[in-house]
């Protein structure tokens, strides 16, 4: 899939699918909210109206508050390409949050997540 046809996704559909996956592997939907909080800045409240909205993907991070500095401390791969490595900014960021929910749904310990 190209990306521009990733940014134009609504964030409406993407959320969901971000919980679904960290639910299955027993980890719960206020855990996600956390991860995408401590990367985007957004309060709960305005992730929750964004998940209601028509936002796509790419406003859904272009609007965010404050991305998190220590983002750049991620590491590793999604989809077999590592997340350090991707030059498009817009990309890594989405790539960031993909291996943030990845880091959960395999278990780590939120302090290990949000890079303490």
């Amino acid at each position: 899939m190209e990306n521009s046809k990733v940014y134009q996704m609504k964030f409406s559909k993407i959320y969901p699918l971000l919980i679904n996956k960290a639910v299955r592997k027993g980890r719960e939907k206020n855990e996600v909210d956390q991860v995408i909080r401590w990367l985007t800045g957004y309060s709960e409240e305005k992730i929750w109206e964004m998940a209601d909205s028509a936002i796509t993907y790419e406003e859904f991070f272009e609007q965010a508050p404050s991305m998190n500095p220590n983002r750049r401390l991620i590491r590793g791969s999604v989809c077999g390409v590592k997340v350090e490595t991707i030059e498009e900014p817009l990309m890594q960021e989405i790539r960031y949050l993909d291996k943030l929910v990845d880091e959960l749904s395999k278990g780590k310990t939120m302090e290990k997540i949000l890079r303490k």
